[in-house]
């Protein structure tokens, strides 16, 4: 029976469609590249991933078609039709986003009804068409033969996400993450697609659990689909896949710029935190070995019995004395913190004074519910509500008082060790009650908004929040980390595609564990990952309690002498990562990022996993299989120079580069500057009074940008940005555009092929002037 569109009402920038059984969809023109699509099925309309009103005003027009009613702005063209169906078109016609005309169909199999339950009660994953409750929905759409798929978050498996399936639902997984898997901790719901070259992309704001079905079930179509929630998501549009992306972070918020030794080595293991003694020796080894670090973790064992907000004084016998000793050594002190606070009516401030406020979850009877993590019987905070949240903030400044560096929220998902918590608890949205299903999933990002808030407010500088579970626009307070991966080649393997992914869906200070977190690496796997991890922005080695150590000296000389080699090569690149980073809260656009964000115009690149690029100039294609000892690099358009000889390389090929266990395969683009950092065993919070720009090719321009690495008062300008060019012509110049930061680099260096220019700073005139 077809439902008929019956008109429509236009009330700038919103146009309300109408149909004859009463429904109505919104069409919300946000800006010329983005617009909302909006069915109210009855649930709350607010949004945990967008902050404030994004609109821009936008001119558009809208026609009544006759068979259908037509929407366009000058970059986007939306067509509505009977049924509640819509399709979307870029400003040249190219189809983007087009409703499926047809029925969802079985995928093929075997599977007879008299073994379905079987199959079912052994906890077998098949595909079936029933909807789980009445409030379930769909969203589905055509799929061209052409069409690939990216984005979804942290999700295991390959960069392009098409021919799979994945939830939506944070879980704590502990096995093996591999493409079978469809989702563990982190539930980020924006897609992006290339539809026979033209880009798009797809956010769905609901926190309630669904699903994606990127051609799985069918070549025809892909589709979305929520157990509960509203009809809620944006069509992106845009000239480039780019374009695309930079509208994602646009609506949920770019990541902002961190402590600039937040990009420095980090080594952590559950077990240092046993005593101070054994952090320290730890510390110990780093300048044993010479080798480069600023951050050790404190996992659980720190706290006095697993409680949040306390220190075991028995393990740490002055710790306020001890994080300082350690900060004058050049190392700062990260430690975690859980979700679950301890069930404990002996004195415990923190869970006396939340059963007072009413702060926890609770049962659908009205009591406190209580579930099992690292404390035994614990609780959990209702950070739906402002005021939980704020109360958690204050008890934050416990760490900021300590002199720790940050905080590291885990088991956030939330995590019980009897299994996933009912979905019939009791959570409030705002002021609202509501029940575990609607804020499950962005239970680990209000938890790291809160700790993002206690701690710029304790401390007034850029806040180091890091999370394991999190939402869309989680990026805004919090840095993430994939999870417990393993050591093993596979999760080697995964983490390109999967950091990849988590850039393109707004997470520009991501990394895995490297080495891996559970078993046993291996010196070659070890090595292969810190070399794959150059330019991760967070660059941790993180283990599990009784695995094999992974220190840098724990292993052979040749272990350790490569990976001292990284260590310090890291630390020259760090200049370089800032600004990309500061170039990320402008742009929207990752640091590291794939192939295909680059060249979504080249086939080649669309499928590429082992490869990955740092913006636009560097490309890294690190050995990510046991033994390997030379591979295949895809070069794309341009000219591409080996970092490690100089040798210059035609794009758009594939060629071979032999990669012995201690060289990562590692390209710059032709005619690119980097800055080129000191080598430094820990990142100071003093200003720098010499840098040197490194030029690889003949000729470019740089743009270089400096504050003082610390607090906010750049966002009011107090900052530098330097221009560096070497003329076709070989002449050098170096360029003071904007002094708001008051120290300056006392000496510039310019290293060519020509020889190594040296620049000193004019006080008088606030430039550069050439030493002859």
């Amino acid at each position: 029976m077809t439902n008929r569109l019956t008109g429509y009402q236009n009330a700038a920038p919103k146009v309300t469609l109408e149909y004859a059984d009463g429904r109505q969809l919104l069409l919300d023109v946000y800006t010329n590249e983005i617009i909302r699509v909006f069915m109210n099925r009855g649930r709350a309309t607010n949004s945990y991933a967008i902050e404030g009103d994004k609109h821009h005003k936008t001119s558009y027009t809208v026609e009544d078609k006759g068979d259908h009613i037509e929407l366009r702005t000058p970059s986007l063209i939306v067509k509505a039709y009977d049924n509640c169906k819509v399709d979307f078109y870029d400003g040249d016609g190219n189809p983007l986003v087009m409703d499926y005309r047809g029925q969802r169909q079985p995928l093929p199999n075997d599977l007879d009804e008299e073994h379905q339950s079987t199959v079912l009660a052994e906890g077998h994953d098949i595909n079936l068409l029933d909807k789980t409750n009445d409030h379930y929905y769909e969203v589905i759409k055509s799929m061209s033969p052409d069409e690939q798929f990216y984005g979804l978050g942290d999700k295991p498996g390959f960069l392009n996400k098409r021919g799979y399936d994945y939830d939506n639902w944070n879980v704590d997984f502990g096995q093996v993450h591999n493409e079978s898997v469809k989702g563990i901790y982190k539930s980020i719901p924006v897609m992006y697609g290339l539809k026979n070259g033209h880009p798009y992309g797809l956010f769905f704001d609901n926190t309630y659990k669904s699903h994606f079905d990127l051609g799985k079930e069918s070549e025809n179509y892909y589709y979305y689909s929520a157990t509960d929630g509203n009809v809620d998501y944006y069509v992106l549009g845009g000239h480039s896949l780019k374009d695309v992306v930079a509208n994602y972070t646009y609506l949920t918020g770019v990541t902002p710029l961190p402590q600039k030794w937040v990009l420095g080595y980090q080594q952590s293991r559950w077990g240092y935190s046993t005593s101070d003694d054994r952090v320290a020796k730890i510390a110990d080894g780093f300048e044993k070995y010479h080798l480069p670090i600023d951050v050790i973790h404190l996992d659980i064992d720190y706290m006095r019995g697993y409680r949040d907000f306390t220190l075991d004084t028995t393990k740490f016998k002055n710790p306020k004395q001890f994080v300082a000793e350690m900060r004058k050594r050049g190392i700062r002190l990260m430690p975690i913190l859980d979700a679950g606070v301890k069930q404990d009516k002996d004195g415990y401030d923190i869970y006396q004074e939340g059963i007072e406020k009413g702060y926890f979850v609770e049962n659908p009877d009205g009591t406190v519910f209580v579930g099992r993590v690292w404390p035994g019987d614990a609780v959990f905070p209702d950070f739906g509500r402002p005021e939980v949240r704020n109360w958690w903030a204050k008890h934050v400044k416990f760490f900021a008082d300590m002199g720790a560096c940050g905080v590291w929220n885990d088991m956030d998902e939330p995590a019980s060790f009897d299994g996933e918590l009912p979905t019939d608890l009791i959570f409030h949205d705002g002021e609202q009650k509501t029940t575990h299903t609607r804020m499950h999933n962005v239970f680990g990002h209000l938890q790291a908004q809160a700790a993002y808030e206690g701690m710029k407010a304790a401390t007034g500088k850029r806040p180091y929040i890091i999370t394991r579970a999190a939402y869309a626009g989680t990026q805004k307070y919090s840095t993430i980390w994939t999870g417990d991966n393993q050591s093993i080649w596979s999760h080697l393997q995964l983490a390109i595609p999967q950091l990849n992914s988590l850039g393109m869906s707004g997470f520009a200070i991501a990394g895995t564990d490297i080495g891996g977190f559970q078993k046993d690496t291996t010196p070659e796997l070890l090595t292969r990952w810190l070399e794959a991890s150059l330019f991760v922005p967070l660059f941790r080695n993180h283990a599990e309690m009784g695995t094999r150590y992974q220190e840098p000296w724990s292993f052979d000389r040749q272990t350790l002498d490569t990976y001292r080699d990284y260590l310090n090569l890291r630390y020259r690149f760090v200049p370089f990562l800032y600004d990309q980073l500061r170039h990320e809260t402008e742009s929207g656009l990752p640091v590291m990022r794939p192939l295909v964000l680059n060249y979504d115009q080249d086939p080649a690149v669309r499928q590429i996993n082992d490869e990955y690029m740092v913006g636009t100039s560097i490309l890294v294609a690190p050995i990510v299989n046991q033994g390997a000892d030379k591979r295949l690099v895809y070069l794309p358009a341009g000219k591409w120079l080996d970092f490690w000889n100089n040798a210059e390389y035609s794009g758009q090929q594939t060629i071979m580069v032999n990669a012995p266990l201690e060289k990562l395969p590692l390209f710059i683009k032709k005619d690119t500057i980097l800055p080129w950092g000191n080598k430094v065993k820990h990142i100071s919070d003093e200003p720098e009074k010499v840098m040197t720009f490194r030029l690889f090719g003949d000729c470019g321009a740089y743009k270089h940008y400096q504050d003082n690495g610390l607090d906010f008062k750049y966002q009011e300008g107090e900052y530098n940005e330097y221009y560096v060019e070497v003329a076709n012509d070989g002449q050098v110049a170096v360029k003071l555009n904007k002094h708001g930061y008051q120290p300056t680099y006392e000496r510039v260096y310019v290293e060519t092929d020509r020889g190594r220019f040296e620049f000193d700073y004019d006080d008088s005139n606030e430039d550069y002037r050439l030493v002859k």
